[in-house]
């Protein structure tokens, strides 16, 4: 009888156990699609997010797609929010938290997508509307960012795109208190009159 319960004890435990993870949530499996933030050494160097699809590209020339670069400056101002941010929904998931560091930063391809939403905003953002940046994106919830990264990201989502579409109108959204509300997907009607919510889906769900 006490070597079942020992038996039943270990299995919870390894059921329990968190899954290992690189960086900010990156799954440690075989070429996953993620992002990488690639910080220099030199404290002038430009940081850079680019978007690893992994596996699912097979054969696609556009493995990688490097997304947004970013001033020092600009990245500083944003660093520690982002960062605090990330790590609150990965202790949701028990999954470990990260910091950044120098050189490559794996990050999970839901947390990337909504970092280079934030990114293409502040990219050419006067510094002072920035803080309202990150305070803007932060009231987003998740969901709304991924849908902004994609309808970003359909004709203005490379890295030399800044300043056009999109890109602009998320620099003038996010740095405009006023202005946010103006990019927030609206929510379908259904029959009845009622509202159904925006997509919830699970983060850190890799297919």
């Amino acid at each position: 009888m006490v070597k079942a319960k020992a038996t039943h004890k270990t299995a919870n435990d390894k059921a329990a156990a968190p899954r290992p993870t690189l960086g900010f949530g990156v799954p440690a499996t075989s070429d996953p699609h993620h992002f990488k933030v690639i910080i220099p050494r030199n404290n002038s160097g430009k940081v850079q997010i680019s978007e690893f699809l992994g596996l699912q590209a097979s054969g696609n020339e556009m493995a990688v797609i490097d997304r947004v670069l970013l001033d020092r400056p600009r990245w500083t101002a944003i660093r520690g929010e982002v960062q605090r941010a990330f790590n609150a929904r990965l202790k949701a998931y028990d999954l470990k938290a990260s910091a950044w560091k120098i050189g490559e930063n794996p990050v999970d391809r839901l947390l990337g997508k909504e970092l280079c939403v934030l990114a293409w905003a502040v990219e050419h953002m006067e510094m002072e509307k920035i803080p309202v940046a990150v305070r803007n994106w932060l009231a987003f919830r998740p969901e709304e960012r991924w849908w902004l990264f994609g309808m970003t990201a359909i004709c203005t989502g490379g890295i030399n795109d800044g300043g056009k579409g999109w890109r602009l109108a998320l620099r003038h959204a996010l740095g405009d208190v006023a202005q946010s509300d103006l990019l927030m997907p609206q929510p379908r009607r259904l029959i009845g009159g009622s509202h159904d919510e925006r997509p919830n889906l699970d983060l850190f769900e890799h297919g």
